[in-house]
């Protein structure tokens, strides 16, 4: 059945792996569409028809039954760590009132040993009538007999009660540490229990810290959870030495099965060191590359912490803050450059993002690319959600690259309008401005903060509305995408921001054989079935790593 002469490969070659009865899109201008694909050991050596595939041979030949396949999708910034954490710890996603919030922790309570730490994350008070943060007392009310940690969605902001207080010293007369901020009664001046970014860390230095088995379990978790999803990529948006070392170990043992794009958190040792050793590329056979540093540059909108360059509308006393210093970011810089390390930084106010472009901008005159390892250096602002209209053609201008994640605009949005106002909406989640000046997107999810499903996210991209179709004032509907556009921000454009668009991103002969293989035909469907869709296979390097269809037939 696969014998005889076929283009691209001499006469009945055989190949590992043959797919055909699929619907491909490739994102392949030259050949946009196709039924099969033929797999050599990692490579991809025929994308067409049905009828040329026939002439393979391969002892692994897969009928799709009509399942649409695309490039192995990415996602361009999530916290894998934080993912298996999520699974494994008190997830508080989904709480719609405080008093269900609560009851997740009051049960959870009852089930953890008197005075040992309760940690969790995922609530968000956008929903909660009335849409107010909790407090210290709401907990003591609860779980007054564990110290308690509780992340908010964003990773920005955490409630603590009076025991975690109490054991991190922190009273009416504690200062705010830079970059974060104590929020207090204003009636008393003693502290309520929220911690807004780094003063988080005034608490969490208490938490006794997980063993490195407890953080492998979380990095696995995480990782098989994102392969079960159809991500065959993903770009984590920071690390810290020892989450490296666990990181290459999964790899050496074999227990890591996806591509994994790192960067380390700057500036610091960890940074400092990296800048030294520098890069990695293509690591276990094209499965993991690090050559970026992360940044975080100001906070959250949810938690005003956002650096605007006006007062919030709805807490007009502050603007948000800066979590770093940029004079101490400015030499880092300019190292990096040189030695051809990438930046990427958090930033999602205007006031941020103006001042992290600022920051670029001198770096690149102060190191002229005769002086750089890469002339072409790719930096990354990380969210972009908040952009002054005069600062997005910035972006393309000096060729640097928005990472978005499109979930937060159908999330954002409830509360965006209340916190910026409506003049500054224009600038909020603009993807299609971005487009239309000549930037491209890498998208991705930044899970745990949001849910990190790929469809959610392709959704999110083409409808901006929330899952349950809703829009609004200030929703600016004309910022949605293409869904050509919305599978570029997963496959080529991802590819292209690590430096890896010969290789990745694109179903072409060559190019490595990573597939996501979906169950609908998401370039067509009506927006809604998008969020139905689920991955039937996740292919990396012509290895079949999940396989929904199987289970389906056992």
């Amino acid at each position: 059945m696969f014998g005889g002469p076929v283009l691209q490969i001499r006469a009945a070659e055989d190949v590992d792996l043959l797919l055909f009865n699929g619907n491909v899109y490739t994102v392949n201008e030259k050949l946009p569409k196709a039924e099969a694909i033929a797999v050599k050991k990692d490579r991809i050596v025929f994308v067409g028809s049905n009828d040329d595939a026939r002439k393979f041979r391969a002892p692994r030949a897969i009928d799709l039954h009509g399942y649409t396949v695309v490039p192995g999708l990415t996602d361009s910034h999530c916290h894998i760590f934080g993912i298996g954490e999520r699974e494994l710890t008190l997830n508080l996603e989904g709480t719609n009132t405080l008093e269900d919030f609560l009851a997740k922790v009051k049960a959870r309570g009852a089930q953890t040993p008197r005075d040992k730490w309760m940690t969790g994350r995922g609530w968000i008070e956008t929903f909660w009538k009335p849409p107010r943060f909790p407090t210290r007392q709401d907990l003591d009310s609860v779980a007054a007999d564990h110290p308690l940690f509780l992340t908010r969605a964003d990773g920005h902001a955490a409630i603590v009660n009076s025991a975690a207080l109490k054991i991190a010293k922190i009273d009416k007369n504690t200062p705010n540490p830079f970059g974060g901020e104590i929020l207090k009664d204003k009636a008393t001046s003693e502290p309520n229990g929220m911690l807004l970014d780094n003063a988080q860390e005034l608490v969490a230095k208490n938490i006794p810290k997980p063993t490195e088995a407890e953080r492998e379990q979380a990095l696995l978790t995480g990782i098989n959870r994102e392969i079960g999803l159809g991500w065959c990529e993903i770009q984590n948006a920071g690390s810290h030495k020892e989450d490296v070392d666990l990181i290459k170990k999964g790899f050496e043992s074999g227990k890591i099965k996806i591509r994994f794009i790192n960067c380390v958190f700057g500036p610091g040792e960890d940074a400092q060191n990296f800048l030294k050793e520098g890069a990695t590329l293509n690591a276990f056979n094209h499965h993991f590359t690090q050559r970026t540093i992360k940044v975080i540059f100001d906070g959250a909108l949810g938690s005003r912490g956002a650096a605007l360059l006006k007062p919030y509308n709805d807490a007009p006393e502050t603007s948000g803050y800066l979590t770093e210093k940029p004079e101490e970011l400015r030499p880092m810089f300019e190292e990096a450059l040189g030695r051809g390390i990438q930046v990427e930084t958090h930033a999602i106010g205007d006031r941020a993002n103006r001042m992290i472009l600022d920051l670029y901008e001198a770096a690149f005159k102060a190191v002229p690319p005769n002086e750089r390892k890469i002339g072409e250096p790719r930096w990354r602002v990380e969210h972009a959600q908040i952009v002054d209209l005069a600062d997005i053609p910035r972006f393309a201008k000096l060729g640097v690259i928005p990472s978005m994640q499109p979930s937060h605009a159908i999330s954002d949005l409830f509360f965006a309008p209340a916190r910026l106002g409506m003049d500054r909406l224009a600038g909020a989640y603009a993807w299609q401005s971005f487009l239309k000046s000549g930037a491209i997107i890498c998208g991705g999810s930044d899970a745990p903060v949001e849910r990190g499903e790929p469809m959610i996210e392709f959704y999110a991209a083409v409808a901006r509305k929330s899952i349950k179709g809703e829009s609004g004032d200030g929703w600016h509907p004309e910022q949605a995408v293409s869904r050509e556009q919305a599978l570029s921000m997963f496959t080529i454009w991802p590819a292209y921001a690590a430096f890896e668009e010969n290789e990745k991103g694109s179903i072409e002969v060559g190019k490595l054989a990573d597939f996501t293989v979906l169950s609908q035909d998401i370039m067509k469907i009506p927006e809604p079935k998008i969020l139905k869709t689920r991955a039937e296979m996740t292919i990396i390097g012509g290895d079949i790593v999940h396989d929904a269809t199987k289970k389906q037939t056992e």
